[in-house]
């Protein structure tokens, strides 16, 4: 008897049999291949990836032995005697890959590549060949389409099916190893059940609205989503300025479009968590809370003993996403299609058959625009799926995309939606420095000026209040009114401020009494963020980000046309960081040749000169699969390791702010690294700049919970943390000395 897993303390006739769990690790990722044509490949990659574990050492091991065992090498090896051609290099890959993750094919002299792998010693287990019954693929016809870029197609193929056999095997064993947990598998409510929902949903909202020019065009919106969403699967764009809902008319497009088509989930990408939160929470009040995972960094699972079974359910869902609705962030969309890693990998195959969402499309990357761009083409071509790009300024894509893929526009004329909706007009103020640009904004009394940099917020911030006459103590002012927003407050500080500056302004229109509101932000209150201020001021930025900005101002059409400003800081704090340099070059070319710099025309012109070829896959990515090609030698973990949305380096630091904080940090130090402790404690970490982080060390700003992880957290808040600007970096602790 040869077996493949081992529960402490039970006698050996109770453990899982190997044979048993290759079948039907086999048949799982069978059927989970079928969905893209190739279900005999699956079953056989999923039937003789651990045929290593029949040898002598592997079956010891269970046994009690410490000896480690490489138990994938050996069926990598064996399929090159199997088969040939493509088909034993794919199923090397696959099979040599499912637990460290798909190697680079590379030489014979590196470690670890499959060159090196092929030629390594290995464990004799001929015996599977008595137990197991192998698959004739002689006839196999890979289900790949002759695309324009047949090499990326073959890489994609490869890694969409690891992914089949990566979440094959881990169900397998799941369900052997912890079968009450397997349990809350499955069981989610369908397509047109969600459809049926949604439908009842907007029903009572389209009652319930008020007869105005915007809720008519919304109206006609969803209509437009609704009427679309008949098409064929493909690539499609919905251009529709901000406020014009397309938040729910996407959603709609997706559920008609996913019933039409036969497809079973919708994938929503999203940049920021900032809207994430929001989105989810609509989702979850339409859809139910069981059909919706809501998938980032921040996320917590509620402990609610009530729901406890839907929270388990949710917890498994975020390792494959096998839910209906996924709503998740560009990171974890983009890294996990190129990453290498089984963890990352596994979700891959329920992407097939998907509706993929991408909101704020114009916030794809643009270093890796080329790449991500043929990812999604790929899912589109061969995988069964289509892709909305959502946005209010769309990138013109059209050169970019494969000859095969066209892009059909949902809505029947954006340029007129954009003129009728219109609720803003762009004024250019120029060169500024701060103590002209405080006076600009105490002439209102409600106004968002939003900058690039976190000082620099920081410095208006504390200008505005000291102009203000506000009553001070030294390191804490207090003005009503004021409120500033940064990556260096926390995440649940910034939602508490965000929900104070949003009752303000709720309640100065319902009591009919302007509340001051007066706000000093950077960027993170751009894209999605539901505030409505009269006049906006937005230190230049990419064309992309002045349109958000705009959409944080009239956003109800209070006003005929309201204005926002945008002006070019003098100070040195002021500048722009390099990243963002080469998008405040092409807007200002805009701005010189365009009197509407936000007008479609003006957008379009603005993506064609963002997306210049040598900047859309700067890692030579595409370059590296095409190299290597002829010969399936794809670098898989070289690509996993370059392609890094956020490159900045960057310290995690928390913010110890209340007791729910205090204590998780105190499990820390005593309890295991947990992925609960960790989740939970999301919501109170600020990510410093290493620069940044080394000054807060030496100026005793950091204790140091665990140095080899990485764990830090702020040493004393009432001296390090300011209840407005968050985190204390040097030059604050200086500016505060001088108050006193």
């Amino acid at each position: 008897m040869y077996y493949a897993h081992s529960r402490k303390a039970e006698p050996k006739e109770k453990w899982q049999l190997l044979k048993d769990h290759l079948t039907q690790t086999g048949s799982i990722a069978g059927d989970f291949a079928e969905k893209f044509g190739a279900k005999e490949l699956g079953y056989a990659v999923g039937i003789l990836h651990d045929i290593g574990k029949y040898s002598t050492a592997f079956q010891r091991r269970l046994e009690g032995s410490k000896s480690p065992v490489d138990h994938s090498t050996p069926g990598l090896q064996e399929v090159f005697g199997l088969y040939t051609g493509l088909t034993a290099k794919v199923m090397s890959y696959i099979i040599g890959g499912h637990h460290a993750g798909l190697p680079d094919a590379g030489s014979e002299n590196y470690e670890g590549s499959l060159a090196n792998r092929r030629l390594r010693s290995v464990n004799d287990c001929s015996a599977y060949k008595q137990e197991l019954e192998i698959p004739d693929l002689t006839d196999f016809q890979f289900p790949i389409k002759q695309t324009s870029d047949i090499a990326f197609s073959v890489y994609f193929f490869i890694k969409m099916l690891l992914s089949c056999l990566v979440d094959a095997d881990f169900l397998d064993t799941e369900k052997y190893m912890e079968e009450q947990k397997s349990t809350y598998r499955g069981d989610y409510s369908s397509i047109e059940e969600l459809l049926a929902l949604f439908n009842k949903h907007m029903t009572v909202i389209t009652e319930k609205s008020e007869s105005s020019s915007i809720n008519k065009y919304r109206t006609e919106i969803l209509q437009s989503c609704i009427t679309k969403a008949d098409s064929n699967s493909g690539m499609f764009s919905l251009t529709v300025p901000t406020g014009g809902g397309k938040t729910l008319s996407s959603m709609a497009f997706a559920l008609n479009h996913a019933v039409k088509n036969g497809m079973e989930r919708i994938i929503y990408v999203i940049p920021y968590t900032s809207i994430i939160e929001q989105n989810a929470e609509v989702f979850r009040n339409i859809l139910g809370v069981e059909n919706v995972l809501e998938h980032h960094s921040n996320f917590q699972f509620k402990e609610d003993e009530d729901a406890q079974e839907i929270t388990n359910k949710l917890r498994l869902a975020a390792e494959n996403w096998d839910l209906p609705i996924i709503v998740t962030t560009n990171v974890q969309f983009f890294e996990s299609i190129f990453a290498n890693k089984n963890s990352k990998s596994r979700k891959l195959h329920n992407l097939v058959k998907s509706v993929i969402i991408l909101d704020e499309a114009q916030m794809l990357p643009v270093k890796y625009l080329k790449p991500s761009l043929m990812a999604l083409c790929e899912l589109i071509t061969n995988y069964n799926s289509s892709v909305v790009l959502c946005t209010a300024t769309q990138p013109n894509l059209d050169s970019l995309l494969p000859k095969e893929i066209n892009v059909q526009e949902i809505v029947n004329s954006p340029d007129t939606l954009y003129k009728c909706l219109r609720r803003t007009q762009i004024k250019n103020l120029g060169d500024m420095d701060d103590q002209c640009l405080i006076e600009e904004l105490r002439k209102h009394s409600q106004v968002l000026c939003i900058v690039n940099t976190r000082e620099h917020a920081r410095q208006l911030y504390e200008k505005l209040v000291s102009a203000d006459g506000s009553s001070e103590d030294c390191g804490e002012k207090h003005t009503e009114g004021i409120y500033h927003l940064s990556t260096r407050m926390y995440p649940l500080h910034r939602k508490a401020v965000l929900a104070e500056i949003r009752d303000r302004l709720i309640a100065s229109r319902e009591l009919g009494e302007v509340l001051p509101c007066k706000v000093i932000s950077t960027q993170l209150i751009e894209a999605g963020v539901d505030v409505d201020f009269p006049v906006v001021y937005r230190s230049m930025a990419g064309i992309d980000s002045i349109a958000q900005a705009a959409g944080r101002c009239n956003r109800e059409g209070r006003s005929t046309i309201a204005d926002v400003y945008v002006f070019t800081s003098l100070e040195k704090y002021g500048q722009p960081p390099r990243e963002i340099a080469i998008n405040i070059s092409q807007a200002n070319s805009v701005f010189r040749n365009f009197a509407d710099p936000l007008s479609l025309a003006g957008i379009s012109k603005y993506f064609e000169l963002l997306y210049d070829q040598k900047n859309i896959d700067r890692k030579d990515i595409l370059k590296d699969i095409r190299e290597r090609s002829k010969r399936v030698d794809f670098p898989f973990a070289d690509i996993a390791h370059k392609f890094k949305l956020i490159e900045n380096q960057t310290v995690p630091v928390i913010v110890p702010a209340d007791e729910v904080c205090t204590d998780l940090i105190e499990e820390l130090k005593y309890a295991p690294y947990t992925y609960k402790i960790v989740r939970g404690l999301q919501p109170y970490i600020v990510n410093l700049y290493e620069n940044d982080f080394r000054q807060l060390m030496e100026t005793g700003g950091i204790s140091v919970i665990d140095s080899e992880k990485g764990i830090y957290c702020i040493s004393n808040t009432e001296q390090f943390y300011n209840e407005q600007t968050g985190v204390v970096q040097r030059s604050d602790l200086l500016y505060d000395l001088l108050l006193c």
